[in-house]
């Protein structure tokens, strides 16, 4: 058999650790925004056995109960009980949550008359903070990510659709999934090797939940990229009952690798969930993104990255790159003179032109950040603009 390159990405159900304080996170978010579009929040959750507790800062006009939030999130999850890992309802809860420092605010914010003249057309907000984002999309699949990372996210959100239906009533919240792509080259094959770890009461059998998995939650999935060299693993550490933050404490902005495109681009270190859009960590990704797909589905490139670096208290980015891997359509330096001219990265115009002072976040914590229809960054409607500039470069 050819000697193809391996990549693997991995993906994580609503019920790990680490995602349970990323979805609580974003609950509070959406809450405070539903509440007060302006609000200004930073939350962070961390869990372990039969405790959680949220804290960071949050300044808002919004009245919300995030006890209360929090316990009705981790139960929509399935965590009902000491058995699955966590009692939503009856475990210890702590709430710290401070207000925005105002250092912070103040550099942040360059006119207080946002709120009278429409913070949607101040241009001149700054940055949340400094550091760089990246943005990525490539022709492999028709969501146009990365077929590893794609793959991944599917595993896992069928896990948790057959456990929520009832169809495997036996399967518990907490999971993971891994899959390594064959490459000839950039153009993906078939599927090497799947893994595909669920947590499960004490009632299965093993050989029940190997089929089971391989037939209601692999097979679907992977099929069409499997043939008979693919190697499946399914929990191959054995017995998976105890779980969630039992198993193992969550924290929030732990599966940054998951939330993006699955280890194939660099990342800049921030995470996503709980941060409102005036964090460009959370912002200018998303943006990012939406400014590689846009390229790539005009054609410009098969594959693109895009690098985007600010300073805290600055609307302009202090460097935008992007490397399109020998694939662009044009020159890397042509296709960033496109996005330059296309493209307005201020902080102040990501929120205007994605419209993110909603209450949208809870809609992108788990099976991946990209690569979701509904979300504005997913949007292709660029293309046109893209391929006239493309034109003169031809």
């Amino acid at each position: 058999m050819k000697n193809y390159r391996l990549f693997t990405s991995e993906s994580v159900t609503e019920g790990h650790p680490d995602k349970v304080c990323d979805l609580i996170a974003d609950s509070i978010l959406d809450a405070a925004l539903a509440a007060d579009p302006f609000s200004r929040v930073a939350a962070e959750v961390c869990t372990t056995t039969d405790f959680i507790m949220v804290f960071g800062e949050m300044t808002s006009a919004a009245d919300i109960d995030i006890e209360a939030i929090a316990r009705k999130t981790a139960l929509s999850i399935g965590y009902d009980s000491r058995e699955k890992g966590l009692d939503a309802r009856a475990c210890k809860l702590e709430v710290r949550m401070d207000r925005q420092s105002p250092d912070i605010g103040e550099s942040v914010t360059r006119s207080l008359e946002s709120r009278e003249g429409g913070a949607d057309g101040m241009e001149e907000l700054g940055a949340g903070d400094q550091g760089m984002m990246f943005g990525y999309a490539c022709t492999e699949t028709e969501e146009l990510m990365p077929l590893s990372a794609v793959l991944s996210h599917k595993l896992t959100a069928k896990l948790a659709e057959v456990r929520k239906s009832g169809l495997l009533p036996y399967l518990r919240p907490d999971g993971k999934a891994q899959v390594t792509v064959a490459y000839d080259g950039a153009r993906p094959v078939r599927a090497d090797t799947v893994v595909l770890s669920a947590q499960h009461d004490e009632s299965v059998t093993r050989s029940r939940l190997v089929e089971d998995l391989k037939k209601y939650v692999i097979d679907p999935v992977v099929s069409a990229y499997a043939d008979g060299d693919t190697k499946y693993l399914v929990n191959p550490s054995g017995r998976f009952v105890i779980g969630g933050p039992e198993g193992d404490s969550g924290v929030t902005g732990r599966k940054i690798v998951v939330d993006t495109y699955g280890g194939v681009i660099p990342h800049g270190g921030g995470a996503f969930s709980g941060k409102d859009p005036t964090k460009v960590d959370r912002s200018a990704s998303y943006y990012a993104r939406y400014v590689c797909k846009n390229m790539v589905a005009a054609g410009a490139a098969d594959r693109l990255e895009l690098q985007v670096a600010y300073a805290i208290g600055k609307a302009n980015p202090v460097s935008l790159a992007v490397d399109s891997f020998g694939t662009g359509r044009a020159g890397d330096d042509k296709l960033l003179d496109i996005v330059k001219k296309l493209f307005d990265f201020r902080p102040g115009a990501i929120i205007k032109q994605l419209d993110l002072r909603r209450p949208i976040y809870s809609a992108t914590t788990d099976y991946g950040h990209f690569g979701k229809s509904g979300l504005p960054w997913e949007n292709t409607d660029r293309t046109e603009a893209i391929k006239r500039e493309l034109d003169k470069y031809m």
